[in-house]
């Protein structure tokens, strides 16, 4: 049998940190800014873990 291929679309947007959590980067950053606080931006700035639903998914498109 074939080995299985990393989604394309899925390794760009995932990162696996070294305690094996998938993050992600969070939405709402790319335009209209002026609208948002700066508080509101700083925060977005992070990176936040996969939520308990999706984590099945993702490790599946990530091959894990």
């Amino acid at each position: 049998m074939p080995k299985q291929k990393t989604h394309s679309g899925a390794k760009k947007r995932f990162k696996v940190t070294g305690s094996g959590k998938v993050t992600h980067e969070q939405a709402n950053r790319r335009h209209l800014m002026e609208v948002k606080s700066s508080k509101r931006t700083r925060k977005l700035m992070s990176d936040e873990v996969v939520s308990k639903a999706d984590i099945k998914k993702v490790n599946r498109l990530l091959g894990r």
